[in-house]
């Protein structure tokens, strides 16, 4: 790999200078913004061997003699190993040393010069405040330099994986239903048509799914455009479609166009069209074309998906049983052969998905489990590799964070356990980050509430003895779509969405010590109503994952009554849901493990 990168660094920097371009940056995303995209558009990874299958995160800079990559912070240690002999360095994204992209870039262009990016791959959003920050400084922004072309020689082509309805019975609501509530939201924001660019709407909308389009999320490569008039447009390759899902289109009055018109579409449409746009999920690269009067927004769209109903979180909570099951029988089986010495971070990953993929439902895990023992464990999205991979041997903590994608709602779970015994030090971190966990669980807040007013309960107790964690508490989670979704999210960054009943999002505080042990404890919760009274609605969280904490790391020297009777509440629910669908001797296990929590 380390060849071919340094080729590819090469070749892109003798095509700078054949194109006069100054400065490149290359982002690790698609057209459609996502999270982990098609293999398609993975040139940022081909270029410079940091990658990863939880996401791709990270955006390079390339100049005649420089070569950078931003990440965040779950991806630090990960990045200063992939990046060695790459030609490349590593620059933080957050935390005390962050540097800001545009800044640096800024600073290093002077008057003149070029920056050059592929504007299908960014957001408007981006290329916009790049491009007014370059403009200040007498910097042009060449947003057509297609450096998939020099970088990614063997690129795949565009995914071709058969589509299929997801069954409205199980997602409790019409493709009709949803277009006219789409259609009232994109009037409410003074436009009359809509564009949707983002894979995980789109999924949504047409309650079509797929397997394989996007690694570990069932979306599918397209675009979606909507009027009131009642024009319905599915950008998609033709051969995706089965009869089932032409059937299911032709029902709902959706018109099928090759993925590749879109460009044409939008630059043909009426100029009284008042196209509206997210210019957060929207390319530059098709805003260019766009011929009409485009209206930036969309917020209104992504809330509505992001709030589920009645059916979906029914079904949700089974799909929280038949993960109960798989994890219950994963964490037997660790107990049960770590003593041989013989279990691999890797090993433990097919073995966990494996037992996932075991229930029909399961079409897929929501994205690479993260299994990191002791050290390992501190790399907040550690992916265990052949060359990384390590034996489960000695005392320490196993960090595992995993999820399935059920058609009957999306996981996303992680478990601290301890092997061989627990330090004491173990014992008091994984408390503190359970203190966390458990304040935020049993939050009230008034209607209105943003999460960011939440998240400092969850980081508190680590607050108070010096200690922190740089990720966000808490991320919204879709229904059968991407494990990552929004616009809700708990973190400490300021996003003006409030919570509403019916969001799901993800409770998981941590804490990292490098090259020693990582400790995250996650469940999902989902808003719901709490009580009315003369001050207002107030809501609280439901905790909807059905998994035991590991009771061995517990400090009840450390924690309040409160704090222990809702672990024992907790456990008792998990025990009664999970008992009927278990063995005789995996019920016994459950019962071990659920045993109350009392101060001696």
């Amino acid at each position: 790999m380390e060849k071919k990168n340094l080729t590819y660094l090469a070749n892109l920097r003798e095509a700078m200078k054949q194109h006069n371009v100054d400065v490149c940056i290359i982002t690790g995303t698609d057209p459609h913004q996502s999270e982990i995209p098609p293999h398609h558009w993975r040139g940022r990874e081909w270029l410079t061997g940091f990658e990863s299958s939880n996401g791709t995160n990270g955006t390079a800079v390339v100049t005649a003699d420089d070569a950078l990559v931003w990440t965040d912070s779950r991806y630090f240690l990960q990045a200063e190993e992939q990046l060695q002999g790459t030609g490349f360095r590593m620059m933080k994204e957050d935390g005390p040393e962050a540097v800001d992209l545009v800044d640096w870039v800024t600073e290093h262009t002077s008057k003149g010069q070029t920056v050059g990016i592929d504007g299908m791959t960014f957001s408007i959003s981006f290329a916009q405040r790049l491009q007014q920050e370059l403009a200040d400084n007498g910097v042009n922004l060449n947003t057509d330099f297609p450096q998939f072309d020099y970088i990614y020689p063997d690129r795949p082509e565009r995914p071709k994986n058969k589509l299929f309805v997801h069954d409205e019975h199980i997602v409790g609501e019409t493709v009709d239903s949803k277009v006219t509530r789409i259609i009232e939201a994109v009037k409410s924001e003074l436009a009359n048509a809509v564009l949707l660019s983002a894979l995980d709407d789109i999924a949504w909308a047409t309650n079509v799914r797929t397997s394989g389009d996007i690694t570990y999320s069932p979306i599918f490569v397209s675009y979606l455009y909507l009027s009131e008039d009642g024009t319905r447009v599915l950008f998609v390759d033709a051969d995706k479609l089965t009869p089932a899902v032409q059937k299911h289109l032709d029902q709902y009055h959706i018109q099928v166009r090759p993925y590749d018109d879109v460009l044409k579409f939008v630059a043909s449409l009426p100029k009284t069209t008042r196209l509206l746009i997210d210019p957060e999920k929207t390319s530059r690269g098709l805003y260019d074309h766009i011929g009409c009067t485009p209206v930036f927004g969309g917020s209104a769209v992504a809330r509505l998906k992001s709030i589920k109903n009645a059916t979906m979180l029914a079904n949700l909570a089974t799909a929280m049983e038949k993960d109960g099951v798989a994890l219950t029988r994963f964490f037997m089986m660790v107990e049960k052969e770590y003593p041989t010495g013989k279990l691999t971070e890797v090993e433990l990953g097919k073995r966990l998905r494996a037992l996932r993929l075991a229930d029909d439902s399961c079409v897929d895990e929501s994205f690479a489990a993260i299994i990191g023992w002791n050290g390992h464990g501190a790399i907040v999205h550690y992916e265990a590799t052949p060359e990384t991979d390590v034996p489960i041997t000695g005392q320490g903590l196993l960090l595992v964070d995993s999820g399935g994608q059920y058609i009957y709602g999306t996981t996303d779970i992680t478990r601290t356990i301890a092997l061989g015994g627990a330090t004491p030090e173990q014992r008091h971190d994984f408390t503190l980050v359970m203190k966390g966990h458990i304040a935020l669980a049993r939050a009230i807040f008034p209607e209105g509430t943003r999460g960011a007013q939440l998240d400092a309960l969850a980081r508190q107790f680590l607050w108070h003895e010096g200690k922190a964690y740089y990720h966000g508490t808490g991320h919204g989670v879709g229904f059968f779509i991407n494990c990552h979704e929004g616009p809700q999210n708990i973190r400490l960054n300021e996003n003006p969405t409030p919570l509403q009943p019916g969001m799901i999002t993800s409770n998981e505080p941590g804490l990292y010590l490098t090259d020693r042990y990582g400790i995250r404890c996650e469940n999902l919760i989902v808003t719901e109503p709490c009580m009315k009274t003369e001050f207002g609605q107030f809501y609280d969280f439901k905790t909807m994952t059905l998994f035991p904490f590991d009771l061995s790391l517990f400090d009840l020297s450390i924690m309040t009554d409160d704090e222990i009777a809702w672990v024992n509440n907790y456990h008792s629910m998990v025990r009664s849901r999970l008992t009927p669908l278990l063995t005789p001797e995996e019920a016994a296990w459950m019962e071990a493990k659920t045993a109350p929590l009392v101060r001696k």
